[in-house]
């Protein structure tokens, strides 16, 4: 998910949720929604307070505003309660729950969601809608175990982009599927610090006697891409025709300004990050990143030969 749509997908459950819960603290809205900083909620806040209904008239807009401590959205009935979809939205929201029980990964409430969702659409039908996921590897059970345990498992881990292979300890919290790929998502004692690993990139993996204190409340796991130890990493300089970027991609900003921006662009494939470059043309330039320098050469060279034929 970018960072666009988690931020909306952020204020939009907010809303309905400060709506039913009059009184609601400061602090309570920050816990639940994942505020490190209240002002964090407050430019979200602000955000809402400008938004509303077509017409956009003093009557049209939201109110949302901080009153001491308590957090108050009004005028947005409209989210009060759920909105009425259509039997293909309703569908595809049925699939999307199956995929995630499919995968492993459901709650007990997304399963009771799912069974509830499903007599409503197919009162008189057993098994008419399946979805079926590839088997899970064979290293994901050990590794699902190993975290219910709390056990350490030493891995042979063989980075995507620069080939290098490693044996390292991880403390595995969770187990999941993104995208087509298989992951564990736990602290890697090596480098020090929490670590997300594909798992067909994972050679070996031997559970120890040693044993970790697992997190009281497992995490969820990270959505879309989740950049990792061994990736490619360049310095682009966006210009202001590129900043669109910044909402587009996940990345690390590194100096910004309203006409432009130096971020730290991270990807398990070189290839990546130079077609994005050649596709911003004169609006970003490349700083730093030989491997990336290299790519590009090379994809500049076979479009050249391409037109040239």
């Amino acid at each position: 998910m970018t960072r666009t749509a988690s931020h909306l997908t952020r204020i939009l459950a907010l809303i309905p949720w400060v709506i039913a819960h009059p009184g609601s603290t400061v602090d309570e809205v920050c816990e639940r929604f994942g505020y490190r900083e209240h002002r964090e909620l407050l430019r979200d806040l602000d955000l809402v307070f400008v938004c509303g209904l077509p017409g956009y008239g003093p009557g049209d807009l939201m109110v949302a505003y901080v009153d001491g401590d308590e957090v108050i959205v009004d005028m947005a009935d409209y989210f009060a309660a759920a909105p009425n979809l259509s039997p293909a939205e309703s569908l595809e929201l049925l699939a999307a729950g199956m995929t995630v029980l499919a995968s492993g990964q459901g709650s007990e409430e997304l399963s009771s969601a799912v069974e509830k969702l499903g007599r409503v659409l197919l009162p008189e039908a057993d098994d008419m809608l399946v979805v079926d996921m590839d088997a899970e590897p064979d290293l994901a059970a050990t590794l699902r175990q190993a975290a219910e345990a709390g056990q350490v498992v030493e891995i042979e881990y063989t980075g995507l982009a620069s080939g290098t292979r490693t044996v390292r300890k991880i403390e595995p919290w969770i187990v999941y599927a993104s995208i087509g790929n298989w992951y564990v998502w736990g602290h890697c004692r090596m480098a020090g610090d929490d670590r997300v690993f594909r798992l067909d990139r994972i050679r070996r993996a031997t559970v120890t006697d040693e044993t970790f204190d697992p997190p009281e409340t497992p995490p969820i796991p990270p959505s879309g891409y989740v950049p990792s130890p061994d990736d490619v990493v360049a310095t682009i300089r966006l210009e202001r025709g590129a900043l669109w970027v910044l909402e587009y991609y996940q990345l690390e900003v590194l100096e910004s300004s309203p006409d432009s921006a130096i971020v730290r662009f991270s990807t398990y494939e070189p290839a990546i990050a130079a077609q994005l470059l050649l596709r911003l043309g004169p609006n970003a330039s490349l700083i730093d990143g030989p491997e990336v320098a290299d790519a590009l050469a090379d994809l500049r060279s076979r479009l050249l030969a391409r037109y040239e034929n």
